[in-house]
């Protein structure tokens, strides 16, 4: 996909003969490909290269990226210590907030690092078999996130709806087998991408014009027929995306219809205010992921790549970044205990 220097292309697998590969190795060609096109075995390393689309730009990117990264490193390690440390946070609410701080902080490391290294180190050799693992953790944890939000969205709607049973419906027991069954869901359903990708032997090159081992980025690169990958991701994403929302939208409307029946103003600005931080988060994640969606799949030909690779960026590392800040800031608990930690330590000084 991407442009790379012709002595990174050089693939590290064995080879038992000096001499050309003979056109009878190959594997069959369809119509569409030319019958002199160079395939080469699955190599050793992959290379993302992202360097030479974003030349001159690496500053500005970096101004970006390394303080979205930042934030999201310090406000979900703050999120995920205070609520360890503190017992009066170590409620139903909280623990899906801190099940959505570690998801956040594992999606973040699993982009970030490698973003910046190809932004000021040019293209990067990364094992294929390190690919295939950054494949499956970006989807499996973008999948988990979703969830997460969906889950935190019923326990909103109970806590509104049912605020006398909420003790009953919604424990910590619950929680923790909610995030053991989203986590075990997003293996499931993502274990196909990097075994769908691994049964091709042949690449037509071996540089992934993306930041990091994206499903689709990969796919490209392989020869054979990728229709299986194609419709496995195409029904993956409608369908748990699509059931995420619906659900979200059902809790939604579920407060709605509750907040609306309560009789004065200032009881609906306070039910409808327990509900608001969560809100922003979905906003958060769902709006660029649609924008990123909606650009690549109507302005594929008239939107350059780069902008498709920086809004797929944005989409992965937005969130993590802007979610500690918005529940740190909306949430007096942790606002609360935020202030008193960092009281305690200024005396101390």
């Amino acid at each position: 996909m991407g442009l790379c220097p012709c002595n990174t292309l050089q693939y590290l697998s064995p080879i038992r003969s000096h001499a050309p590969m003979s056109p009878k190795a190959l594997p069959p060609q369809d119509g569409r490909r030319s019958t002199s096109q160079l395939h080469l075995p699955t190599p050793h390393f992959l290379h993302t290269d992202w360097h030479s689309r974003v030349r001159g730009y690496q500053t500005w990117l970096t101004l970006v990226f390394g303080p979205m990264y930042l934030l999201a490193l310090l406000g979900n390690g703050t999120l995920l210590a205070l609520v360890q440390i503190d017992s009066t946070l170590q409620q139903p609410m909280f623990l899906l907030l801190a099940t959505l701080a570690a998801t956040d902080l594992g999606l973040a490391t699993s982009i970030a690092p490698g973003l910046l290294a190809v932004m000021w180190l040019g293209p990067r050799p990364v094992p294929y078999g390190v690919c295939l693992a950054q494949m499956f953790f970006v989807h499996a944890l973008t999948a988990v996130e979703s969830g997460v939000l969906l889950a935190m969205a019923c326990d909103r709607a109970v806590a509104v709806g049912r605020p006398l049973h909420y003790p009953l419906l919604i424990t910590k027991a619950r929680v923790g087998y909610a995030a053991l069954a989203l986590a075990l869901k997003a293996v499931a359903i993502v274990v196909p991408f990097p075994l769908l990708v691994a049964r091709f032997e042949y690449f037509r090159a071996k540089t992934i014009d993306h930041a990091y081992c994206a499903h689709m980025a990969v796919v490209e690169l392989v020869v054979g027929n990728t229709q299986a990958n194609n419709l496995y991701g195409l029904a993956l994403s409608l369908a748990v995306s699509g059931i995420d929302i619906l659900g979200i939208a059902g809790s939604y409307g579920l407060i709605a219809h509750t907040v609306l029946r309560l009789p004065t103003w200032e009881a609906r600005a306070k039910a409808f205010g327990t509900c608001s931080s969560h809100i922003c988060v979905i906003l958060a994640f769902y709006v660029p992921g649609l924008f990123s969606y909606l650009t690549h799949r109507f302005g594929r030909h008239t939107i350059p790549k780069p902008v498709h690779i920086l809004l797929s960026n944005i989409y992965l590392l937005l969130p993590p970044a802007l979610n500690p800040l918005i529940y740190g800031v909306r949430t007096k608990q942790i606002r609360d205990r935020l202030l008193e930690t960092f009281t305690f330590r200024k005396s101390q000084l």
